[in-house]
């Protein structure tokens, strides 16, 4: 019997769902990096890959692709509702301190 809601996804490559999976497990108001949650899945050389498999996240804010920010500390994009301000307004609102990236991309 499944944990919760995401442990049988409808929809999303073996590859998305692996990622997804993953995302479940930041814990509220910290963050990983692309790289951060590509070593965590065992293959760290996918940052990219992982990227592509949060924007296509269909259960955003769900599932925290949010809490997904850049390795050299940018926010990164963010295909959920309301774009990369959505995700700044997400992440502040759980205290996360994004003074230092503010105006970064």
């Amino acid at each position: 019997m499944p944990n919760n809601k995401f442990d049988s996804f409808s929809i999303g490559t073996e590859f998305q769902k692996l990622v997804w999976r993953e995302l479940i497990e930041i814990p509220y108001g910290e963050t990983r990096s692309y790289k951060e949650i590509a070593e965590l899945i065992g293959r760290p050389n996918s940052s990219r890959a992982v990227a592509s498999a949060c924007s296509s996240n269909p259960y955003a804010p769900e599932i925290p692709c949010h809490r997904v920010i850049r390795s050299d500390g940018k926010i990164g994009g963010y295909s959920g509702p309301g774009g990369v301000f959505g995700k700044i307004k997400l992440l502040e609102s759980e205290g996360v301190n994004l003074d230092s990236r503010r105006n970064q991309k």
